[in-house]
Protein backbone atom coordinates (compact mmCIF):
# COMPACT_ATOMS: atom_id res chain seq x y z
CA UNK A 1 0.00 0.00 0.00
CA UNK A 2 1.50 3.34 -1.06
CA UNK A 3 1.38 6.17 1.45
CA UNK A 4 -1.68 8.40 1.42
CA UNK A 5 -3.87 10.68 3.54
CA UNK A 6 -7.65 10.46 3.86
CA UNK A 7 -9.77 13.44 4.86
CA UNK A 8 -13.28 12.97 6.24
CA UNK A 9 -16.09 14.77 8.02
CA UNK A 10 -18.71 13.34 10.38
CA UNK A 11 -21.64 14.32 12.57
CA UNK A 12 -23.00 16.84 10.08
CA UNK A 13 -19.58 18.59 9.77
CA UNK A 14 -19.23 18.71 13.57
CA UNK A 15 -16.07 16.61 13.24
CA UNK A 16 -13.22 16.75 10.76
CA UNK A 17 -10.72 13.92 10.60
CA UNK A 18 -7.56 12.81 8.86
CA UNK A 19 -5.86 9.43 8.72
CA UNK A 20 -2.70 8.37 6.95
CA UNK A 21 -0.49 5.43 6.19
CA UNK A 22 3.15 6.57 6.07
CA UNK A 23 5.26 3.39 6.07
CA UNK A 24 7.17 4.20 2.87
CA UNK A 25 8.01 7.82 3.70
CA UNK A 26 9.18 6.88 7.21
CA UNK A 27 11.34 4.10 5.74
CA UNK A 28 12.79 6.58 3.22
CA UNK A 29 13.70 8.95 6.05
CA UNK A 30 15.25 6.04 7.96
CA UNK A 31 17.41 5.15 4.95
CA UNK A 32 18.38 8.78 4.25
CA UNK A 33 19.46 9.49 7.83
CA UNK A 34 20.45 5.97 9.00
CA UNK A 35 18.28 6.46 12.08
CA UNK A 36 18.31 4.11 15.06
CA UNK A 37 14.98 2.36 15.86
CA UNK A 38 13.95 4.88 18.54
CA UNK A 39 14.95 7.83 16.31
CA UNK A 40 13.00 6.26 13.41
CA UNK A 41 9.93 6.03 15.65
CA UNK A 42 10.29 9.60 16.95
CA UNK A 43 10.95 11.20 13.56
CA UNK A 44 8.35 8.94 11.90
CA UNK A 45 5.65 10.06 14.32
CA UNK A 46 6.52 13.73 13.85
CA UNK A 47 6.55 13.37 10.04
CA UNK A 48 3.21 11.53 10.10
CA UNK A 49 1.65 14.28 12.24
CA UNK A 50 3.27 16.89 9.99
CA UNK A 51 2.04 15.45 6.71
CA UNK A 52 -1.57 15.35 8.01
CA UNK A 53 -1.29 18.91 9.37
CA UNK A 54 0.13 19.96 6.01
CA UNK A 55 -3.04 18.59 4.39
CA UNK A 56 -5.01 21.08 6.52
CA UNK A 57 -3.28 24.02 4.78
CA UNK A 58 -5.33 25.81 2.13
CA UNK A 59 -2.83 27.47 -0.23
CA UNK A 60 -0.63 25.73 -2.81
CA UNK A 61 2.49 27.46 -1.45
CA UNK A 62 1.64 27.21 2.25
CA UNK A 63 4.31 25.54 4.38
CA UNK A 64 4.26 24.06 7.86
CA UNK A 65 7.30 23.44 10.07
CA UNK A 66 7.26 21.41 13.29
CA UNK A 67 10.25 21.80 15.60
CA UNK A 68 10.75 19.65 18.69
CA UNK A 69 13.55 20.69 21.03
CA UNK A 70 14.14 18.64 24.16
CA UNK A 71 16.78 17.77 26.73
CA UNK A 72 16.76 14.08 25.73
CA UNK A 73 19.59 12.44 23.75
CA UNK A 74 17.90 12.96 20.35
CA UNK A 75 18.34 16.73 21.08
CA UNK A 76 15.67 17.84 18.61
CA UNK A 77 13.83 17.22 15.34
CA UNK A 78 12.56 19.39 12.50
CA UNK A 79 9.87 18.43 10.00
CA UNK A 80 8.52 20.50 7.09
CA UNK A 81 5.32 19.67 5.18
CA UNK A 82 3.27 21.34 2.44
CA UNK A 83 -0.37 21.20 1.38
CA UNK A 84 0.31 18.58 -1.32
CA UNK A 85 1.33 15.65 0.89
CA UNK A 86 5.09 16.27 0.73
CA UNK A 87 7.08 15.98 3.95
CA UNK A 88 10.73 15.92 4.98
CA UNK A 89 12.54 15.92 8.30
CA UNK A 90 15.61 15.13 10.35
CA UNK A 91 16.74 14.43 13.90
CA UNK A 92 19.78 16.22 15.36
CA UNK A 93 21.11 12.94 16.81
CA UNK A 94 19.72 10.23 14.50
CA UNK A 95 21.76 7.38 16.03
CA UNK A 96 20.45 7.68 19.61
CA UNK A 97 20.09 4.28 21.34
CA UNK A 98 17.96 3.68 24.45
CA UNK A 99 16.64 0.61 26.28
CA UNK A 100 12.89 -0.07 25.86
CA UNK A 101 10.38 1.85 27.98
CA UNK A 102 8.69 0.28 31.03
CA UNK A 103 5.93 -0.88 28.67
CA UNK A 104 8.52 -2.69 26.51
CA UNK A 105 8.18 -0.24 23.63
CA UNK A 106 10.61 2.12 21.90
CA UNK A 107 11.21 4.93 24.40
CA UNK A 108 10.40 7.97 22.22
CA UNK A 109 9.56 10.09 25.27
CA UNK A 110 12.93 9.26 26.82
CA UNK A 111 14.75 10.10 23.58
CA UNK A 112 12.99 13.48 23.26
CA UNK A 113 12.93 14.46 26.96
CA UNK A 114 11.43 17.70 28.28
CA UNK A 115 11.27 20.77 26.07
CA UNK A 116 9.19 22.66 23.55
CA UNK A 117 7.08 22.03 20.45
CA UNK A 118 7.06 24.88 17.94
CA UNK A 119 4.70 25.04 14.94
CA UNK A 120 5.40 27.58 12.20
CA UNK A 121 2.83 28.15 9.44
CA UNK A 122 4.03 30.17 6.46
CA UNK A 123 0.90 31.12 4.54
CA UNK A 124 2.33 33.91 2.39
CA UNK A 125 1.45 36.65 4.87
CA UNK A 126 3.92 39.27 6.12
CA UNK A 127 4.73 37.21 9.19
CA UNK A 128 4.37 33.45 9.63
CA UNK A 129 2.07 32.16 12.38
CA UNK A 130 4.10 30.68 15.25
CA UNK A 131 2.60 28.58 18.03
CA UNK A 132 4.66 27.18 20.90
CA UNK A 133 3.76 24.77 23.69
CA UNK A 134 5.61 22.79 26.33
CA UNK A 135 6.10 19.11 25.51
CA UNK A 136 3.70 17.02 27.59
CA UNK A 137 5.28 13.56 27.22
CA UNK A 138 7.71 13.75 24.29
CA UNK A 139 5.73 10.91 22.70
CA UNK A 140 4.57 13.36 19.95
CA UNK A 141 0.86 12.42 19.66
CA UNK A 142 0.01 13.77 23.14
CA UNK A 143 2.17 16.82 22.44
CA UNK A 144 0.25 17.62 19.25
CA UNK A 145 -3.07 17.04 21.07
CA UNK A 146 -2.00 19.61 23.67
CA UNK A 147 -0.80 22.04 20.98
CA UNK A 148 -4.17 21.93 19.15
CA UNK A 149 -6.09 22.48 22.41
CA UNK A 150 -3.97 25.37 23.71
CA UNK A 151 -2.57 27.14 20.64
CA UNK A 152 -5.44 26.66 18.19
CA UNK A 153 -8.30 26.07 20.68
CA UNK A 154 -9.40 23.00 18.71
CA UNK A 155 -10.18 19.92 20.86
CA UNK A 156 -8.44 17.05 19.05
CA UNK A 157 -7.56 13.39 19.33
CA UNK A 158 -4.19 12.47 17.79
CA UNK A 159 -2.79 8.97 17.31
CA UNK A 160 0.61 8.25 15.76
CA UNK A 161 2.55 5.03 15.47
CA UNK A 162 5.68 3.48 13.98
CA UNK A 163 6.31 -0.27 14.28
CA UNK A 164 9.77 -1.67 13.49
CA UNK A 165 10.79 -5.02 12.03
CA UNK A 166 13.48 -7.10 13.80
CA UNK A 167 15.96 -5.99 11.10
CA UNK A 168 15.18 -2.35 12.06
CA UNK A 169 13.28 -1.48 8.86
CA UNK A 170 9.82 0.07 9.17
CA UNK A 171 6.99 -2.47 9.42
CA UNK A 172 4.04 -0.10 9.89
CA UNK A 173 3.58 3.65 10.21
CA UNK A 174 0.56 5.91 10.21
CA UNK A 175 -1.72 8.07 12.27
CA UNK A 176 -4.95 10.01 12.70
CA UNK A 177 -6.12 13.45 13.77
CA UNK A 178 -9.78 13.87 14.77
CA UNK A 179 -11.00 17.38 15.58
CA UNK A 180 -14.20 18.83 17.03
CA UNK A 181 -15.61 21.88 15.31
CA UNK A 182 -17.26 24.61 17.44
CA UNK A 183 -20.74 23.89 18.84
CA UNK A 184 -20.50 20.10 18.43
CA UNK A 185 -23.34 18.41 20.32
CA UNK A 186 -22.59 16.67 23.62
CA UNK A 187 -23.99 13.36 22.34
CA UNK A 188 -21.53 13.45 19.41
CA UNK A 189 -18.61 14.20 21.75
CA UNK A 190 -19.65 11.31 24.03
CA UNK A 191 -19.84 8.87 21.09
CA UNK A 192 -16.45 10.00 19.78
CA UNK A 193 -14.89 9.58 23.23
CA UNK A 194 -16.39 6.07 23.41
CA UNK A 195 -14.89 5.19 20.00
CA UNK A 196 -11.48 6.57 20.97
CA UNK A 197 -11.62 4.53 24.17
CA UNK A 198 -12.15 1.31 22.19
CA UNK A 199 -9.41 2.08 19.65
CA UNK A 200 -6.32 -0.05 20.36
CA UNK A 201 -3.42 1.70 18.61
CA UNK A 202 -2.52 2.93 15.14
CA UNK A 203 0.09 0.22 14.53
CA UNK A 204 -2.17 -2.57 15.87
CA UNK A 205 -4.96 -1.46 13.53
CA UNK A 206 -2.57 -1.27 10.54
CA UNK A 207 -1.06 -4.66 11.45
CA UNK A 208 -4.55 -6.14 11.19
CA UNK A 209 -4.55 -5.03 7.55
CA UNK A 210 -6.84 -2.02 7.94
CA UNK A 211 -6.63 1.00 5.62
CA UNK A 212 -6.76 4.66 6.73
CA UNK A 213 -10.41 4.70 5.60
CA UNK A 214 -11.16 1.72 7.87
CA UNK A 215 -9.24 3.39 10.71
CA UNK A 216 -11.50 6.44 10.40
CA UNK A 217 -14.50 4.11 10.19
CA UNK A 218 -13.61 2.77 13.65
CA UNK A 219 -12.96 6.21 15.13
CA UNK A 220 -16.12 7.74 13.65
CA UNK A 221 -18.41 4.72 14.01
CA UNK A 222 -22.07 5.76 14.37
CA UNK A 223 -21.31 9.38 13.43
CA UNK A 224 -22.25 9.39 9.70
CA UNK A 225 -18.71 9.61 8.38
CA UNK A 226 -18.17 10.91 4.86
CA UNK A 227 -14.81 10.62 3.06
CA UNK A 228 -14.05 14.01 1.50
CA UNK A 229 -10.87 13.20 -0.41
CA UNK A 230 -7.62 11.26 -0.49
CA UNK A 231 -4.14 12.46 -1.46
CA UNK A 232 -0.77 10.76 -1.85
CA UNK A 233 1.91 11.36 0.80
CA UNK A 234 5.66 11.10 0.24
CA UNK A 235 9.08 11.92 1.63
CA UNK A 236 10.26 14.70 -0.68
CA UNK A 237 13.07 17.24 -0.41
CA UNK A 238 13.26 20.15 -2.83
CA UNK A 239 16.97 20.78 -2.29
CA UNK A 240 19.26 21.27 -5.30
CA UNK A 241 22.76 22.57 -5.89
CA UNK A 242 21.53 26.12 -6.46
CA UNK A 243 19.84 26.23 -3.04
CA UNK A 244 22.94 24.79 -1.39
CA UNK A 245 25.08 27.40 -3.18
CA UNK A 246 22.95 30.14 -1.56
CA UNK A 247 23.50 28.48 1.83
CA UNK A 248 27.28 28.42 1.27
CA UNK A 249 27.25 32.10 0.19
CA UNK A 250 25.26 32.99 3.33
CA UNK A 251 28.05 31.78 5.65
CA UNK A 252 30.15 34.78 4.62
CA UNK A 253 33.28 35.69 2.67
CA UNK A 254 35.71 34.96 5.51
CA UNK A 255 34.63 31.31 5.79
CA UNK A 256 34.58 30.81 2.00
CA UNK A 257 38.13 32.24 1.76
CA UNK A 258 39.26 29.81 4.47
CA UNK A 259 37.78 26.89 2.47
CA UNK A 260 39.58 28.05 -0.68
CA UNK A 261 42.86 28.38 1.25
CA UNK A 262 42.61 24.72 2.27
CA UNK A 263 42.74 23.95 -1.48
CA UNK A 264 40.50 20.89 -1.65
CA UNK A 265 36.89 20.14 -2.61
CA UNK A 266 34.21 20.46 0.06
CA UNK A 267 31.06 18.41 0.57
CA UNK A 268 27.86 20.01 1.86
CA UNK A 269 24.96 17.79 2.96
CA UNK A 270 21.29 18.76 3.03
CA UNK A 271 19.93 18.51 6.60
CA UNK A 272 16.58 17.17 5.44
CA UNK A 273 17.54 14.39 3.03
CA UNK A 274 21.30 13.95 3.56
CA UNK A 275 22.04 14.42 -0.15
CA UNK A 276 25.69 15.42 -0.58
CA UNK A 277 26.71 18.29 -2.87
CA UNK A 278 30.34 18.65 -3.93
CA UNK A 279 32.02 22.01 -4.56
CA UNK A 280 35.42 22.29 -6.21
CA UNK A 281 37.90 25.02 -5.25
CA UNK A 282 37.06 26.72 -8.57
CA UNK A 283 33.34 26.67 -7.74
CA UNK A 284 34.10 28.13 -4.30
CA UNK A 285 35.99 30.99 -5.99
CA UNK A 286 32.88 31.64 -8.11
CA UNK A 287 30.69 31.68 -4.96
CA UNK A 288 33.12 34.13 -3.32
CA UNK A 289 32.61 36.51 -6.27
CA UNK A 290 28.82 36.16 -6.00
CA UNK A 291 28.97 36.97 -2.27
CA UNK A 292 30.58 40.40 -2.86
Amino acid sequence: MSDYIVRATAANAGIRAFAAVTKELVEQARCAHDTSPVATAALGRLMTGGVMMGAMLKGDKDLLTLQVSGDGPIKGMTVTADSKGNVKGYAINPQVMLPPSAAGKLDVGGAVGQGMLRIIKDMGLKEPYVGQTILQTGEIAEDLTYYFATSEQVPSGVGLGVLMEKNNTVKQAGGFIVQLMPFTEEAVIAKLEENLGKFTSVTAVLEEGNTPEEMLGMLLSGLDMEIVDTMPARFYCNCDKERVEKAVISIGQKEIKEMIAENHDIEVKCHFCNTAYNFTVEELRGLLKKSR
